[in-house]
């Protein structure tokens, strides 16, 4: 079983210091919501995310739309040998259930994270998608990995079949992969640093490549 975590992914409720900026009770105006209980988005909350720390990356819940899709429709996904995490900036871990089938339509899958915070589960009933306060660390131990793998463009170079040969021989890998747009993690993650490619990759090629080369290995 691999296992793929989506860490200090940059998806968070709109921060309480920029809720009353124009930026953000405009488009709050337009969606008919709360500013709080809106998710942040550079898209449209460029203005004011310039003023928060580390505001460069932050806002960026469709690079966790793409790497989801990409992994949930996956043949590992449907064969059974895949499970996956969201572990975000805030450290809330989302457990996903294989089965879930994320909107392809941004705007939903937006509407459906924003439930997701103000819930912690949705829907309520299956809990398809539930959020838990949890460190990345904490993760780890819980799903108890007997191989830790942290995608890094610093990391040492693997070519990208070989590294699903290397995930294939274990039984229980971990793959983390950064969910943010640039920069390094902000935190010190233990584990193998490997890197699949000579340049920078975004985060949902990397989830291609890992997934595609780990059913090449395994199927």
């Amino acid at each position: 079983m691999l296992h793929l975590v989506i860490a200090e992914a940059e998806l968070e409720p709109v921060p309480g210091s920029i809720l009353r900026h124009p930026a953000i009770l405009s488009h709050a105006k337009r969606r008919g919501k709360r500013p709080e209980e809106m998710i942040l988005d550079a898209t449209y909350h460029h203005s004011a995310i310039k003023n928060l720390p580390e505001g460069e990356r932050r806002g960026r819940p469709d690079i966790v739309h793409v790497c989801l899709l990409n992994a949930l429709e996956s043949i590992a996904c449907r064969e059974g040998l895949l499970r996956v995490y969201v572990h975000t900036r805030n450290d809330e871990v989302i457990y996903i259930n294989p089965e879930t089938r994320i909107p392809r339509n941004y705007n939903r899958f937006v509407g459906l994270m924003e439930s997701l915070f103000k819930r912690r589960a949705v829907p309520e009933d299956l809990k398809l998608l539930r959020m838990e306060d949890r460190f990345l660390g904490e993760l780890v131990r819980e799903i108890d990995p007997d191989g830790v793998f942290v995608m890094h463009e610093r990391g040492e170079p693997v070519n990208p079949g070989e590294f699903g040969r290397i995930l294939s021989g274990f039984e229980n890998p971990l793959v983390i992969v950064g969910g943010f747009p640039h920069g390094d993690f902000r935190r010190k993650i233990p584990g193998r640093r490997v890197s699949l490619y000579r340049e920078p990759l975004m985060a949902w090629t990397i989830v291609n490549e890992v997934i595609v080369n780990f059913e090449h290995a395994s199927l």
